[in-house]
């Protein structure tokens, strides 16, 4: 059986700085209580003329420059958001046009913050069966647009940047390195407890057009954070447990853990927990916020470019999000 190895890695993020001394001029709330709850000191948002698209053609070309192919080697797109371009059709076959590629096929991924390990474990799988050779798998998100930008939504819009990453996931001869296994889990009962229940065929479409959809909460994101929190520090070790288990290792043999972005004070958690050192986690939620699908890729290729990543290395990606689903990776660099 064909391994399946992480090519090439990319990222993108606007130039749009909102610093948390901008979001108080917004709402009631100020860079101490942001920092404090959630770690983040900035984010990125969009400007008018960027999209979840243009943001994933950019962090793309940068994998495909990374992992030294050809785009036209590319077989397959897998593209992870919760924030498409459209409601229909998805945003892969709009990168499939825009990166000039042949009718490949170009598969949506809709598992908000666990995105890129969902995408990430489809990859594997087509690689390893043979059916496909180089696999784009994306994660892109444009959260601004949709954000309650008032003190009603702080809770939520503090939190939430824009951003994409990109990864070219490869076939190789060599075992010793690669995916070596990927973990998946949902728990639907928690569903609405982290959602956006309004931009839906039975409630914001009909809304919109009767003229009482403009106000309605339903229309933003909403999160039972202390819900969320508690779910997410007990997940995290779980399913990254479950892949060492899997793979007869320790947390000790972790060389790097790129946690989804999702707030500091979980990661430290995670790391306190399991006993691994500041050292052995990447984190870049300070700078970029939580970009759900696209944390991941970003971090993951942001590590790499400051050399947190090298061959050899036992690189872990866990996530925990929306839905409840929650994933991990293990890869040996």
């Amino acid at each position: 059986m064909n391994s399946a190895i992480i090519k090439g890695t990319g990222y993108y993020v606007p130039e749009n700085i909102v610093t948390n001394d901008d979001l108080s001029k917004l709402m009631d709330t100020n860079d101490e209580w942001i920092i404090e709850r959630t770690g983040i000191k900035e984010r990125r948002w969009i400007n008018n003329d960027e999209s979840t698209s243009s943001m994933a053609l950019e962090a793309s070309k940068k994998a495909i420059k990374d992992a030294g192919i050809d785009k036209h080697d590319i077989d397959f797109i897998v593209f992870a958001t919760l924030s498409p371009d459209y409601y229909f059709p998805g945003p892969g076959v709009t990168l499939q046009k825009e990166l000039g590629l042949n009718t490949i096929g170009a598969l949506d991924v809709r598992n908000q913050c666990s995105g890129f390990i969902y995408a990430l474990s489809v990859a594997d799988q087509y690689i390893k069966t043979g059916m496909y050779n180089n696999i784009l798998v994306v994660g892109s998100e444009y959260h601004s647009g949709g954000l309650d930008k008032t003190t009603r939504g702080r809770g939520v819009t503090v939190i939430f940047g824009d951003g994409a990453g990109a990864a070219i996931v490869s076939k190789s001869p060599n075992n010793d390195r690669g995916i070596l296994s990927t973990h998946l889990h949902s728990q639907g009962e928690h569903a609405e407890e982290l959602t956006l229940i309004g931009p839906s065929t039975r409630r914001w479409v009909p809304e919109i057009f009767d003229g009482k959809g403009k106000d309605d909460e339903a229309i933003y994101p909403y999160m039972n954070g202390t819900f969320v929190f508690k779910h997410a520090v007990t997940r995290f070790p779980e399913v990254i447990n479950e892949a060492l288990t899997k793979n007869k290792l320790q947390s000790t043999d972790i060389d790097l853990l790129i946690p989804h972005q999702a707030n500091l004070r979980i990661s430290q958690f995670v790391q306190k927990k399991m006993g691994l050192s500041e050292n052995q986690v990447f984190s870049n939620i300070q700078k970029y916020g939580n970009t759900t699908a696209a944390s991941i890729p970003i971090a993951l290729a942001e590590a790499k470019l400051e050399g947190k990543v090298k061959k050899g290395d036992l690189i872990c990606l866990a996530a925990f999000g929306s839905g409840f689903t929650w994933a991990s990776a293990l890869i040996r660099w």
